[in-house]
């Protein structure tokens, strides 16, 4: 097979949680442009901008909507994605949350939000897609991680415990499934443009600390992760198991 054939998605299914705009949104486009068929979801919506993109590139696709900590919404979006095409192939656990305060008026209500949201939901959504995957003997399964997967950062201690834990399962589920023809893999993207970084980015000061620590000299963007996503999810990602791909514009070499 050609190289560039091994980066194609053509027929296959994938969902990708969170894919309502921003990060999610660029995965799933980039997939529907590689050639599979896609599941979007949102909270509450999903962009008219997202579905346009996914529909310009002629591959089928169901929109849906729903709370990630609601476990019939796990199981809901997996069921409507095989019963829509047939399987599923892709899975990109993208949705996510984050809550902002020191760590000593840090409420329980922000952590519970932020570990249900970003890391059980993960492993829900994983473990009942794992099992079809499993069934059929193949798929690939992308867990979105961060840069806090591997540092502690600042007034965001459920976030950082969650993203840590994303890359602890993301090994935990590739020990057991990688010899029966799954893989599972990581992205850590780095500091993207996007709504979670909104505040950051408002402040003039902590934006410019942060960008004075990137060598690429920018914050991410969402079509930053396309390759990324696309290599984890295609044959050309074939023996990538339990690694945490890191897309941060040098980050965490300064």
């Amino acid at each position: 097979m050609a190289i560039l054939d091994l980066f194609s998605l053509k027929g296959k299914n994938a969902l990708v949680t969170g894919s309502a705009q921003g990060l999610g949104s660029g995965i799933a486009i980039a997939f529907a442009q590689a050639g599979a068929n896609v599941t979007l979801h949102g909270y509450d919506n999903v962009l008219e901008s997202t579905i346009e993109a996914v529909k310009e590139t002629g591959v089928k696709y169901i929109s849906m909507t729903g709370d990630v900590c609601d476990k019939a919404v796990c199981t809901s979006l997996v069921d409507e994605t095989v019963k829509a095409f047939g399987s599923i192939d892709i899975l990109v656990n993208n949705a996510g949350t984050i809550r902002r305060a020191p760590a000593a008026e840090h409420s329980e209500e922000f952590w519970n939000t932020v570990i249900e949201t970003n890391l059980n939901s993960v492993f829900r959504i994983s473990q009942y897609a794992g099992r079809k995957m499993l069934a059929q003997g193949s798929g690939k399964i992308i867990n979105i991680a961060s840069l806090l997967s591997f540092q502690g950062g600042i007034l965001v201690p459920g976030y950082a415990a969650a993203k840590g834990a994303v890359a602890q399962l993301t090994k935990a589920l590739a020990n057991e499934w990688a010899d029966k023809g799954l893989n599972v893999n990581a992205i850590a993207p780095g500091y993207m443009a996007t709504d979670n970084t909104a505040p950051l980015r408002a402040d003039a000061a902590r934006s410019a600390a942060i960008l004075a620590r990137i060598p690429a000299g920018r914050w991410g963007l969402p079509s930053d992760l396309a390759g990324a996503a696309v290599f984890l999810a295609s044959e050309a990602g074939s023996y990538v198991n339990g690694h945490i791909l890191v897309v941060d514009g040098g980050w965490l070499c300064r």
